[in-house]
């Protein structure tokens, strides 16, 4: 019998090298669930507002990524215990919200994720960016009391996801850097915010969850905190980071899902089509070698734009014609 593509992404999640080069979006081999009770991810029909009272919007140029919008809710961090209150969920039918997502997955072939633990984004979402730091610089008790509050909300979800859900894989989602450094030192993140996702990893491995970690920018910085966390996987693992230096030295422990340049001039439609694929093949060869990777090139754009549907052809091209079999050609 053949391997199915859950089979095989399961192999990349436990450090061995899978039968063939997994692919992501391209290859549909995973079933994500929704949770309005933790703050959007993508917003592709219009404002969210969560039960914090932050409302998120999306645009259809930047891919529907959520963004939060808006005065900040929060304006004085020692006066968060006024404005920041945790939903009551005591008489929410957990089960039943999962069961009408969960009914339709398909888990013989796909792995099953979940997502939370966004603590820093949260502190960004209620606060702005520039006060979120200046607070977390200026009073880091009261950042450590609020992030300690709200986990209580973000682990309460995280437990029913496991108890109802059932997922492979759960990813913590922190985007805590900038495209040429980290937003705080690495001493910060292990004060303020490694506390919690700790937490977050605890209940993950204790219910024989694998985790995966996504975070933008130039964060390389914390990927040893990371690892130490039970962390097996990382997207989308952007070229600003030392991409080359991070494979050799973690190796299949720590499984690139990302790598392409999707910010810049090969992630744009003004990519011309012979160069498009003459560097996906070249990003194939730098990270498919002895596993450890997920096929993860992107164009930016409209999802409908002529320019876009046709570039992401070839990136599906190139999958099927060159990196999908890589172990077994190379």
């Amino acid at each position: 019998m053949p391997i199915t593509p859950k089979e095989n992404y399961l192999m990349l999640m436990r450090g061995e090298q899978p039968e063939y080069v997994p692919a992501g979006y391209i290859e549909r081999c995973s079933e994500f669930v929704t949770e309005d009770q933790i703050a959007p991810t993508f917003c592709p029909n219009g404002p969210i507002t969560t039960v914090y009272g932050v409302t998120y919007i999306g645009s259809a140029d930047l891919m529907n990524g959520a963004l939060p919008t808006g005065a900040p809710i929060l304006t004085d961090i020692t006066k968060w215990r006024d404005v920041i209150h945790n939903p009551d969920n005591s008489h929410r039918d957990w089960e039943g919200y999962y069961k009408k997502q969960t009914d339709k997955f398909d888990r013989v072939n796909k792995v099953v994720k979940c997502h939370g633990g966004d603590y820093f984004l949260t502190l960004v979402s209620f606060m702005g960016f520039a006060d979120a730091l200046l607070a977390m610089y200026e009073e880091p008790e009261e950042v450590y009391a609020l992030f300690d509050y709200v986990s209580q909300h973000y682990l309460e979800v995280m437990e029913k996801q496991l108890d109802y859900v059932k997922p492979d894989i759960y990813t913590i989602m922190d985007d805590d850097a900038a495209a040429r450094a980290p937003f705080f030192s690495l001493e910060t993140y292990r004060t303020l915010v490694r506390p919690f996702h700790e937490k977050h990893a605890k209940l993950a491995r204790e219910r024989g969850v694998y985790l995966d970690r996504h975070d933008c920018g130039h964060c390389e910085l914390f990927i040893d905190d990371w690892v130490e966390m039970g962390v097996t996987s990382w997207n989308p693992a952007q070229v600003m980071n030392d991409l080359p230096g991070i494979k050799k030295k973690y190796g299949r422990s720590l499984a690139i899902c990302g790598g392409w340049d999707n910010t810049g001039f090969l992630g744009s439609t003004e990519c011309d089509t012979e160069t498009l694929r003459e560097k996906l093949m070249e990003y194939v060869d730098t990270f498919a070698p002895d596993g450890g990777f997920v096929y993860s090139p992107g164009v930016s754009g409209k999802f409908d734009d002529p320019l876009v549907i046709e570039r992401r052809q070839i990136l599906s091209d190139v999958y099927y014609n060159y990196a999908r079999d890589y172990y077994k050609t190379h």
